[in-house]
């Protein structure tokens, strides 16, 4: 054997899945296209890259806290629904002086919209804003 048959000896190696002589360095062979070795990583930490540059377009959206219209009391409201609902006694206090005179109008929308507006007042916050 000569010098040039022992150095393509060595550096060749046998697939572990069809058996054929591959080179020594590969990782799948190319015969059957099975992975004969796991690959070599150089490094072992994994690379995380965070870019997070927050480009916030929405600068002004709670500039102002404060609910626009005029605060008005739950407990007033439901009194004067309660007492003078049926001539929109509670619809003047809001500011709908529109519906208060079709409260006048309609005996309350037929006592069905005094009902209504007293279940809708309990469930508000205090104060609510018209």
């Amino acid at each position: 054997m000569d010098n040039t048959q022992t150095n393509t000896a060595q550096e060749t190696k046998f697939c572990k899945e069809c058996g054929q002589k591959i080179a020594k360095k590969a990782v799948i062979c190319p015969h059957c296209g099975c992975q004969v070795e796991a690959m070599e990583k150089e490094n072992t930490t994994p690379q995380i890259v965070i870019n997070n540059s927050n480009q916030n377009q929405n600068q002004n959206v709670n500039a102002n806290p404060v609910p626009d219209g005029r605060a008005r009391s739950k407990w007033v409201a439901l009194l004067l629904c309660w007492f003078l609902g049926f001539v929109g006694g509670h619809k003047f206090y809001e500011g709908k002086t529109g519906m208060g005179v079709l409260y006048i109008f309609t005996f309350g929308l037929l006592g069905i919209g005094v009902i209504v507006d007293f279940i809708a007042l309990l469930f508000k916050p205090n104060p609510y804003y018209v």
